[in-house]
């Protein structure tokens, strides 16, 4: 369902559902996937975009899912990786089709199951990046990237699996291992499209 509120906005509402016959897991160490049960996802996409100027632009988009195994026993059923609930969210600003520009966006990940019984958790991420150039001509630009603005600490991705390193048990030891993101970044780039 999409619908214009007012002036400049524009909203729309996305539900969904996906059955699948068998899901992959991640194997931790082997560093590949396996079969797992059947599964049921459901969701819901709340998308918004506004502008209040000609210059100006704003968007948020907010999803919120559930995932389930089916056919489990009790208790078992969350899959491990399933993203519950993501924000995506920016501010825009063009004033001219040639000059400045600027952008800010944010994401963030909540927190969701990293196993299945969902007594242990990801830890929540939230990432700020931002751009901002001079339109030299129709299709050429110099622009200026900051990734990671704030420098924040998160993970890109986070497993709990049994893992095993020098002087450890034989038996591994279980933890979360995850991908850190990457530190603060400036990229300066030059674009120019050949026609």
């Amino acid at each position: 369902m999409s619908a214009t509120l007012f002036g400049g906005l524009r909203s729309t509402v996305s539900v969904w559902a996906l059955n699948l016959e068998s899901e992959l897991l991640f194997t931790g160490d082997a560093g590949t996937t396996k079969p797992a049960a059947a599964s049921h996802r459901r969701g819901v996409t709340f998308a918004n975009f506004y502008r209040p100027t000609p210059a100006l632009a704003l968007d948020a988009d907010v999803s919120f899912a559930n995932a389930r195994f089916s056919g489990v026993e009790a208790g078992q059923s969350h899959i491990p990786g399933s993203l519950e609930n993501v924000v995506a969210a920016g501010i825009t600003w063009s004033p001219a089709p040639l000059g400045v520009f600027g952008a800010i966006r944010l994401r963030r990940f909540g927190s969701y199951a990293l196993i299945e019984d969902n007594s242990v958790r990801a830890r929540p991420s939230t990432l700020v990046s931002a751009e901002g150039g001079y339109q030299l001509a129709t299709g050429t630009r110099v622009q200026l990237s900051v990734l990671n603005l704030l420098n924040g600490h998160a993970e890109d991705i986070q497993y709990f699996y049994t893992s095993r390193l020098r002087g450890e048990p034989t038996d591994g030891t279980d933890g979360i291992h995850s991908h850190p993101v990457e530190p603060r970044q400036v990229r300066l780039s030059l674009r120019y499209d050949f026609k």
